[in-house]
């Protein structure tokens, strides 16, 4: 079964988007076992054209992503995602804080801005958090 034909039930489905496939496996390991379905992309790019497979927009109940990436950085990603699904929250984990840059996104609409590295209690705490707040949905 392939990614895009498992697309029902978004609230437990998380994409991670990481370069480091080190930091990638550790955010996966520790979420499945929370129970959670985790996708995967490398860096914005892969992310987005994961999010554009099939005749819909890639659904998920949130997206976890790092900033500093090649190709598609973290910022362009939020970008395409708040301009295309802009009900997906999106929680930033990165190496590099900033405190400018956080404020920025959470203005854009990121739900939260968390500092590598993450406890897993920390990160789970905030998932579960997030998951259970009400969905926004924006209209054009």
């Amino acid at each position: 079964m392939s990614i895009m034909d498992d697309c029902a039930g978004t609230h437990g489905k998380i994409l991670i988007i990481e370069d480091d496939p080190d930091i990638r496996d550790v955010l996966r390991f520790q979420l499945e076992q929370a129970n959670y379905k985790v996708i995967e992309a490398a860096n914005g790019e892969e992310a987005i054209d994961l999010m554009k497979k099939g005749s819909n927009l890639l659904q998920v109940g949130l997206i976890l992503t790092d900033i500093r990436m090649p190709k598609i950085n973290g910022v362009e990603a939020i970008e395409y995602i708040k301009a295309n699904a802009p009900s997906i929250p999106i929680l930033v984990v990165t190496g590099y804080p900033d405190t400018d840059l956080a404020v920025d996104l959470l203005r854009k609409g990121v739900k939260d801005f968390l500092v590598k590295p993450v406890e897993k209690e920390t990160l789970l705490n905030k998932v579960a958090a997030i998951l259970a707040s009400p969905q926004e949905f924006k209209y054009a």
